[in-house]
This record gives C-alpha cells, structure tokens and sequence, in this order.
C-alpha cells in the first residue's frame, strides 16, 4: 500500500500529454524520453509498467535533480546527441512538447525512428483558434495557456499545426498509428478523425509514428 499512493499522486498530477503519452507505452518496453525534464514521466513508466526508461535532458538543473531521485537520465541535446545511439535500441523514443524547440525537427523525428521502433510526439498546435484570432485581430504574437511565454522568452522556434505535422510525416513516409487532438483542460477533442476540425479546436497535439 505505501508503494501505490505515491504512483497514483505523479499519474493524477502529470503534464496532460505525459498521462497520454503513458497510455501509449506498452509494458515492458525499452523508452527513450527525449527531454525528460525531472523525470516524471520515466518514473511513472518504470513504476506503473515495468519499463526500462530512460531520459536525456539539455537541462542541466533538471538532470541533477532527477539523478538525485535515481532516476537514469543524462544531459543530452536532441540536435545533436541521437546520432549516438545504435539502430533499434529502444521500442519507443518519446518527444513531449520538445520538438517545436529544437533547431532540426525533421532530422529529430528520422534520429528517433532510426533508434526506436516507434516513436510518440507531443506538440502545441499553432493552429488553434485562439492563436489564429490573437494574429488575426491583435496582430501580435499569441498568448494562451499552451503557448504561455512572450515571444522574446519563448524557447519555441519551430512552431506548428497539427495540418503541418500530418504534411511531414506524408514527405518522410511515416506510418501515423495512433493520433489525437486534446484541450489543455483535459477534454479529448471529439473530432480527432478529422483533422481539419482537430487543427482548429485542439490545443495540443500527440502523434505515434512509425517507419513504414
């Protein structure tokens, strides 16, 4: 009984997407969590599923906070440190709300599917229709509880919507499994299959791919 408590404290009180992207793992796999930030989420996988996760963070705070806690993660930047991985070492690789922040996000998602079989993305969706409205009236770079930084503070260089995300992974012919289009509040959005509709209502967006 003292084990469940606190499992059921972190699953409660995780990011959205990481409570979604846990859903997605299959027990017992090997997981990569690309930018991991204290661990949370390889924690939850190890405790709850039973998988061999581990994490690589740019962060070096949140690196040493984690390992203070036991958890394996090691400073990493995704731009440049996958290329160190072998071919196939990992079931998942794991990308939450990361891949709008780094400088190459296409050679990202090829690093990813190179070294795990699948992997699961998570994003902020530009294309929802509070940013469209605030550049549409306001003229000004938006601010939502998605996109919650000023645009001089944001870490965000490659912003982009669910439609664009879908474009990408046709051009590198990827294989989309599972997808799904969510409010920051925790609803699913209803109109999922339809990504028109997703692009337009869904605040955040999460993909699993694969090679095909």
């Amino acid at each position: 009984m003292n084990d469940a408590a606190p499992i059921r404290y972190v699953a409660k009180n995780m990011r959205l997407d990481l409570r979604l992207i846990a859903d997605m793992v299959t027990p017992g796999s090997r997981v990569l969590d690309i930018g991991c930030g204290d661990g949370t989420l390889i924690d939850h996988l190890f405790r709850t599923k039973g998988c061999d996760a581990r994490g690589i963070e740019i962060d070096m705070a949140e690196v040493t906070h984690a390992v203070a806690h036991g958890l394996p993660v090691m400073q990493g930047d995704a731009d440049s440190d996958l290329s160190q991985y072998p071919d196939g070492a990992f079931d998942f690789v794991i990308l939450s709300r990361t891949l709008q922040a780094v400088e190459r996000p296409r050679e990202v998602l090829r690093q990813m599917l190179r070294i795990g079989t699948r992997a699961i993305v998570s994003f902020p969706n530009f294309g929802h229709w509070q940013v469209r409205s605030q550049l549409l009236w306001g003229g000004r770079m938006p601010m939502t509880p998605v996109w919650s930084r000023p645009w001089h503070e944001t870490p965000n260089i490659h912003p982009c919507t669910i439609r664009d995300f879908f474009h990408l992974a046709a051009e590198e012919g990827y294989v989309i499994e599972r997808w799904l289009a969510v409010a920051e509040d925790g609803q699913r959005a209803p109109w999922r299959r339809f990504p028109a509709l997703a692009n337009l209502f869904g605040e955040q967006a999460l993909f699993q791919l694969r090679r095909a």
